[in-house]
């Protein structure tokens, strides 16, 4: 193992161990765990008492009675525990603490998913509500650095832009920039939905989103213990303006903290989101592990290590893959994206396994298959095992292959259903 000495607030870290690392942020974990398991009870009594409830349909929500929503909101507290308390942790002084736009962010998420549980909002107020908390992120480096990794490893450069004459000043376009927003907003509306797609089974996305944060958590250790001065010497570079004097330079630390808050919080409601469910964590929920999800994708690429991001897209996964599905069987049967169905990837596991339990566990054990491969990939191409273009052909095959796969159900849908109307 390579790695660089750096110090803390109260000595000096000679090695950047991974046990060491989890041993420093291990006091994150536990606070979102146990804040979130005392703080969902409370939110399903207050669910309860004010009418939040989710009642059953035909079509898409395979429960029978009425289910308490508002679960979102102990996850959201318990998140803002556990990174409350990483401020608190004495890290490495090059690690930057959780910048304060993910945490706005995340208000912000969490008020457009709490709006639509409790008044019902909206789609397009939904989709404000996730460019919010997109710009929110764009404030920081937290994306944009990703896009200038991008733009760097295909164009060998991050100095694009142009200059726009004006009659008393001359305006400076920073492509950079712009691509960094940009990718941020697609990456915050993508993987909001995808994980409100998924959201269908009791316990489904919680666990799922678990697993995915175990394996952000380890690909956050192996970068930190590779870490090397000549990657901190590339993140000053990527893009200089961006890094905060005074604040450390690398999201190292940040990444590690927000995957165990995460991990925490979903392991912390998961008890009470298991079959049979007492509550539910609604769109406030859904909407919030997605953004924190695709924030941590992001995360990864702050050094502009652009093939971690990737990886991080495999390790989210399922959630990507169940969406490719969705919109590539419904799109070349001619319907809207958005059509409801009941043929989801839980829908499919739940009729071949034969009970939620079941369905819930196969799936798990298809996001842990992804955790791995996603894993593996940043292992192998941060010691440099393998080129940093393999992660990018494993990404195609697999999104691509599922986009293949509902193409092809979507034609068999689509004979099926004109045979049916002849």
């Amino acid at each position: 193992m390579t790695g660089v000495n750096l110090p803390t607030a109260g000595g000096s870290v000679t090695e950047l161990s991974g046990m060491g690392l989890v041993g420093v942020f291990m006091p994150v974990l536990l606070a979102a765990f146990l804040v979130t398991l005392v703080a969902t009870p409370l939110a399903r009594a207050i669910a309860i008492e004010t009418g939040v409830i989710d009642r059953p349909d035909e079509v898409r929500k395979q429960h029978k009675r009425p289910i308490a929503y508002l679960g979102g909101t102990a996850v959201f507290i318990g998140l803002l525990a556990g990174i409350a308390v990483g401020y608190a942790v004495h890290a490495p002084i090059a690690f930057r603490p959780v910048p304060f736009s993910i945490v706005l962010g995340m208000v912000a998420i969490m008020v457009t998913g709490l709006a639509d549980d409790v008044w019902g909002w909206d789609p397009r107020w939904k989709v404000a509500g996730q460019l919010v908390a997109a710009a929110a992120l764009a404030l920081t480096s937290v994306g944009t650095q990703a896009a200038a990794g991008f733009i760097a490893y295909f164009f060998g450069t991050t100095e694009l832009g142009f200059v726009v004459p004006l009659p008393f000043v001359d305006v400076p376009i920073n492509l950079v920039e712009w691509a960094g927003t940009a990718m941020i907003a697609i990456f915050v509306l993508g993987g909001c939905n995808a994980a409100n797609l998924i959201d269908g089974l009791d316990g489904l996305l919680s666990g799922t989103v678990a697993i995915a944060a175990g394996g952000f958590l380890l690909i956050s250790l192996l970068a930190a213990m590779w870490l090397t001065e000549g990657d901190l010497h590339a993140t000053e570079q990527l893009l200089p303006s961006r890094i905060v004097e005074d604040e450390g330079i690398t999201l190292a630390g940040a990444r590690i903290v927000m995957s165990m808050a995460l991990l925490g919080a979903v392991l912390g409601f998961l008890p009470h989101n298991w079959n049979p469910a007492t509550i539910f964590l609604g769109d406030a929920g859904s909407l919030l592990l997605g953004f924190t999800c695709v924030t941590l994708v992001l995360m990864l690429g702050d050094q502009g290590q652009t093939h971690l991001v990737v990886a991080g897209l495999i390790v989210f996964g399922l959630p990507i893959m169940d969406t490719v599905l969705a919109i590539a069987r419904r799109k070349i049967q001619g319907l809207p994206a958005s059509s409801p169905d009941a043929d989801h990837m839980h829908h499919k596991f739940k009729r071949y396994l034969g009970g939620v339990k079941s369905a819930v566990v196969g799936m798990w054990c298809v996001e842990a298959i992804l955790v791995v491969i996603g894993v593996l990939l940043a292992l192998l191409t941060l010691t440099h095992e393998i080129r940093v273009m393999v992660p990018y052909l494993v990404c195609i095959v697999i999104f691509g292959g599922t986009g293949i796969v509902g193409i092809r159900m979507g034609l068999k849908q689509g004979r099926a259903r004109r045979n049916a109307s002849q």
